[in-house]
């Protein structure tokens, strides 16, 4: 696992295509944690109208990109973890990794006493009826990139510009919102934590990646 603190979104995005490009069979696995600058992204299937005219004239950027789903926010005070895995060497298809992850963020909302949720057909993770937790994935090759957004302590402000996943009116919350004071790198590694029974140990790496774009 490597932190790469905070960074811009379409470098990290390059980067990752990069990455799952140069994968051979034995390319280790990666995670990338980290926080985006703010950021609309549009996945593959998303409609250009579920972004509102708030958001258009909000002044951040829109990236379309090559995940699944929709449109989302990303910005500082939410965690982006990227999976960099190959699945084929793990046994694992994408449902069961979507499973996986989403189960890993309800044991760390238990951690803090919360009770988080899954929805039929809208993947992520939800608190009495809002969204914490947004998942959007690629898959080449029989390997994944792309991943989780956790929201920890941002400005749900800019949700209010999008319909967030394709749906109009869904909520966003936060761990703030219910009393949970993590920073963002301590819910990286408490998030860590729950991963390690189904992705195996888990080590920080100290050294930055070779293939994370440079700092600016």
């Amino acid at each position: 696992m490597y932190w790469l603190g905070r960074r811009p979104y379409e470098p990290v995005w390059r980067a990752m295509q990069r990455a799952a490009a140069a994968r051979g069979g034995e390319a280790v696995d990666r995670l990338w944690c980290l926080e985006h600058e703010p950021v609309y992204t549009l996945g593959l299937a998303g409609r250009p109208e579920h972004l509102l005219p708030q958001g258009r004239d909000s002044g951040i950027a829109v990236v379309h990109v090559d995940r699944g789903g929709q449109i989302t926010y990303h910005g500082p005070g939410q965690l982006i973890v990227y999976f960099l895995l190959d699945l084929r060497r793990r046994g694992l298809g994408v449902r069961a990794l979507v499973h996986h992850i989403e189960q890993s963020v309800i044991d760390l909302l238990a951690v803090g006493g919360l009770h988080g949720e899954r929805r039929e057909g809208a993947p992520g993770v939800y608190l009495a009826g809002a969204k914490i937790a947004a998942l959007g994935l690629r898959v080449k090759n029989g390997c994944t990139y792309h991943g989780l957004s956790l929201n920890v302590d941002l400005d749900l402000a800019p949700f209010a510009g999008i319909n967030p996943c394709g749906y109009a009116g869904l909520a966003a919350t936060r761990l703030r919102d219910h009393g949970i004071d993590w920073s963002v790198r301590e819910t990286a590694e408490r998030l860590c934590d729950a991963m390690q029974g189904w992705l195996g140990p888990l080590v920080w790496c100290p050294d930055p990646d070779p293939w994370a774009p440079p700092s600016s």
